[in-house]
């Protein structure tokens, strides 16, 4: 494998891929209003709010990998940042950042810590049942 076992392990313990995304899609809505400083002047405080919400976007991503357990904020803010940036910014990076924004947003938050497999590997490589448990803490049976 390319990177290893180390890094497969840490990119499961967090949401990766829509971190991934939102970055993407900061970059994307950042780096369109950055035009050479000629045009810069020409546009004016227009350009602040793309820079700005590609900034912020990009740290939420950010956010999202090495703070997991904030997920949730991170991708609903994603998902309003990046339908904002549709107006206020370039059509949000001409749509592709906007549609990556909301993608990201919306893998952040449906994403959830890993649990144990169900199963155990048998010798012989195949899964085993493992007992059922009843989803009542009561114990009612049904």
């Amino acid at each position: 494998m390319l990177l290893g076992p180390g890094f497969r392990r840490w990119r499961r313990s967090r949401p990766f891929w829509g971190g991934l995304l939102t970055v993407l899609a900061g970059a994307e809505i950042c780096v369109l209003p950055l035009a050479p400083l000629k045009i810069m002047l020409q546009q004016g405080v227009a350009g602040i709010p793309s820079v700005l919400m590609g900034v912020v976007m990009i740290v939420l991503g950010l956010s999202a990998w090495f703070a997991p357990h904030h997920r949730a904020l991170a991708g609903v803010l994603t998902t309003v940042i990046a339908t904002a940036a549709l107006v206020l910014s370039n059509l949000g990076g001409f749509l592709v950042g906007t549609l990556l924004g909301i993608v990201g947003g919306g893998l952040m938050f449906a994403w959830q810590p890993g649990t144990a497999r169900a199963g155990r590997r048998s010798p012989g490589g195949a899964l085993s049942p493992t007992p059922q448990q009843h989803p009542d803490p009561q114990g009612a049976q049904p």
